[in-house]
């Protein structure tokens, strides 16, 4: 019989990858060489969105299921979705360098990729190919970064690569939906157990 310290330790140790990236990708996002030289009050929000990211990171692997919708149990079961909107937000927010930049721009679609239930999950079909989803991802990210960093906010070109970098993003979007309803129905039904 196990006690509850144990079971405690053995969930918050679970899915060590989902964790260890989400982890990684939040406190990127709070520009940790600034963090470092803040406020201790500063400091301490850096080791709570830590901590909060650890406890939200593992991908929440069931089927759907209707729930009650209060805030808090909806911000729960889509805690994946939760922490990299989060993530990007204070990074938006804090304005960290370049290199940090392209690490969280790494990080998100690794994060995304690792806790996505279609790709990931028990509801993943079998035999897909793990190279589509991943592929689309990841220029999407880049898409987005290049936007971001190109020098032309200030001009009267600044919507041209904001308008093209919405639409590649919707395009790689799409691209990866087209994949999900291309496969037909069922497929994505694990085989049901018979005793």
């Amino acid at each position: 019989m196990t006690t509850a310290p144990a079971r405690l330790l053995a969930r918050l140790t679970s899915r060590i990858t989902d964790r260890l990236l989400g982890t990684a990708l939040a406190v990127a996002a709070c520009d940790p060489p600034a963090a470092l030289h803040a406020p201790l009050p500063v400091k301490v929000l850096v080791v709570g969105a830590a901590a909060a990211a650890w406890w939200a990171a593992p991908m929440v692997d069931a089927r759907p299921v209707s729930t009650v919708m209060r805030p808090r149990t909806v911000a729960a079961r889509r805690r994946t979705t939760v922490l990299p909107a989060a993530a990007i937000a204070v990074a938006a927010a804090t304005g960290p360098p370049l290199w940090l930049i392209v690490c969280i721009a790494a990080l998100l679609p690794a994060y995304l990729l690792v806790t996505d239930a279609w790709t990931a999950g028990v509801t993943a079909p079998p035999g897909r190919p793990q190279a589509t989803p991943a592929l689309a991802a990841t220029a999407a990210s880049a898409v987005v970064l290049l936007a971001a960093q190109s020098p032309v906010a200030d001009t009267a070109w600044a919507r041209l690569p904001a308008s093209l970098a919405v639409a590649a993003t919707t395009a790689c979007l799409v691209l990866a939906l087209r994949t999900r309803s291309a496969l037909p129905q069922g497929a994505a039904d694990p085989p049901h157990e018979t005793h």
